[in-house]
């Protein structure tokens, strides 16, 4: 039998550090309290664990701005807490990927202080993306790029240098054409594989390389084709991290932050001998529809069968509306996320699941005051820190069981949050928790021994079927009328759908009506 590596058909949890679980009463998350909550994501059935950077750092973008890519930021714990959780998740049979930030680091970072500190046209600055500025005595910028966290994305330095940063000033890009660059993240991977780690998530994987000549935007509407985007070069980079993992035992994996055009743009970085896994974006993106959804598989097959790779699924994460309040808000929205989480835990490939996802969290709209997202405070635009919000485990008011005590999280916990703990759902039958306890559950019995390709046949308006051999099929109902389990028959050419499994609602009801209610998806084996 071939073998399969680990990652292919994994369901991975992200992890965002400061929001899972306090245990020390500061208000924000760390490694010791992700340790004491592991048996509960073993009990979830999740087979791995995506968690958000945890490295020294000054927090302007709460981890992602790294000032040192080999310790443990003391806020979240030690190395040797790291160990030990790392340890326990494996000795749960729980495998662990950590976020590694290639594209820029924190301005607190050793090596852009030694570049501050040098004069320009010096090896240190030769390290980052240091230019001279246009215009009369180079007080204009080098270019006309701009800031993903709003603004312009260059900064003047007393002595006349500008540096690039496409995210915030404190997070200075790094020049990946030099060479001590890619040494210094050969190595810093290995210090982290040689810990036991399993794999990487790649953060903007695809913005590592600029274009040659840093060329003006052509239009500053269009930035997600701008120069600072998904240049081939990036793939030499992949090609060399692909020969680092393969050091290592126990198929260690990398999977991509990028965020590419089309399928085909987000395949490229799936080629043998470049990265496992690229998240797919186009899933979280698609519209609640039966059409749209198809065709995010059709093109999503479309890209990586060429590459021979193997699909990811993903709804949400730390940068997103959460979907339940994406599909829309209460019990429409919590009805079509659990709806979309089984119908792509029906298709080939892994997929990962956002903490509190689990849990049915909504967006939350978060006071102006409390807002620390850089995003929010460069532009004073929305932001992330709706999906952010610290997860609750028990009780009826804030912290609900997030911190010790009665401290009050980062992040302030909606009023309401109480019947959504975990604590308040385990055991409810009826739960998303449950559901989600049961979906993963009967995925690894009824995924297993079914083949990768999959058809999509014609169904009833507004439904989408997925279909698996042997006699597996999944029926999503995107539609405004219920689906008669008969109708479906019809338009499959068979007398039944077989031994209903599972539904994203109520599984008697829908059983006893033979007909799949909209928003809701069941699965069928014959």
């Amino acid at each position: 039998m071939a073998h399969v590596p680990w990652w292919r058909n994994a369901v991975c949890y992200q992890i965002y550090v400061r929001s899972f679980a306090d245990s020390d009463g500061d208000g924000r998350g760390d490694l010791p309290g992700i340790e004491s909550r592991l048996p509960y994501l073993r009990e979830l059935g999740v087979d791995a664990v995506w968690i958000t950077p945890f490295y020294p750092s000054p927090q302007h973008d709460h981890g992602y701005d790294v000032a040192d890519y080999r310790d443990v930021e003391p806020t979240y714990g030690t190395l040797a807490d790291f160990d030990s959780m790392l340890t326990t998740a494996h000795d749960l049979g729980i495998k662990v990927i950590v976020d590694i930030v290639p594209n820029h680091t924190s301005s607190e970072h050793a090596w852009f202080k030694a570049a501050l500190a040098a004069q320009p046209g010096s090896a240190e600055r030769a390290r980052y993306m240091f230019r001279t500025g246009r215009g009369r005595d180079g007080a204009k910028p080098p270019n006309n790029w701009l800031s993903v966290f709003g603004g312009g994305g260059w900064e003047r330095l007393p002595d006349g240098d500008w540096y690039l940063h496409i995210f915030d000033v404190t997070q200075p890009d790094l020049n990946w054409r030099n060479e001590e660059v890619r040494e210094e993240f050969d190595s810093t991977l290995r210090f982290w594989l040689d810990r036991g780690v399993d794999g990487f998530r790649i953060d903007v994987a695809h913005g590592l390389l600029k274009e040659e000549g840093l060329p003006d935007l052509a239009s500053q509407r269009h930035q997600h084709i701008a120069p600072y985007w998904d240049q081939p070069e990036v793939h030499d980079v992949y090609r060399r991290w692909h020969k680092v993992l393969a050091e290592y035992d126990g198929d260690r994996m990398a999977i991509a932050e990028a965020w590419a055009q089309n399928e085909q743009k987000m395949a490229a970085y799936l080629r043998p001998d470049e990265l496992q896994q690229a998240f797919n974006f186009h899933w979280l993106e698609a519209t609640w529809s039966a059409a749209a959804f198809r065709r995010v598989i059709e093109r999503t097959y479309a890209a990586v069968d060429p590459v021979e790779a193997s699909p990811t699924w993903v709804l949400s994460n730390h940068d997103v509306v959460r979907e339940v309040t994406r599909y829309g808000d209460g019990e429409r929205g919590v009805a079509r996320s659990r709806a979309a989480t089984l119908a792509m835990l029906a298709l080939p490939g892994s997929g990962y699941v956002y903490q509190g996802a689990e849990l049915g969290l909504p967006e939350v709209d978060v006071p102006e005051e409390a807002r620390e997202d850089p995003s929010w405070l460069r532009t004073g635009k929305v932001g992330r820190d709706g999906c952010r919000v610290p997860i609750p485990w028990s009780g009826t008011s804030a912290p609900y069981g997030f911190a010790p005590g009665d401290t009050q999280p980062w992040l302030p916990q909606p009023d309401a949050w109480g019947d959504l703990s975990v604590a308040a759902q385990d055991g409810d039958p009826s739960s998303t928790l449950a559901f989600f306890r049961r979906a993963l559950a009967l995925r690894r019995r009824t995924i297993d021994g079914l083949a990768d390709r999959i058809s999509l046949p014609v169904g009833p308006r507004g439904v989408l079927l997925i279909e698996r051999e042997p006699g597996f099929l999944c029926v999503l109902n995107c539609g405004v009328r219920s689906a008669l389990f008969s109708s479906v028959a019809a338009k499959l050419g068979v007398d039944g759908l077989g031994r209903m499994v599972i539904t994203s609602g109520d599984d008697d009801r829908i059983a006893a009506a033979a007909a799949l209610p909209p928003d809701t998806t069941a699965w069928f084996r014959r």
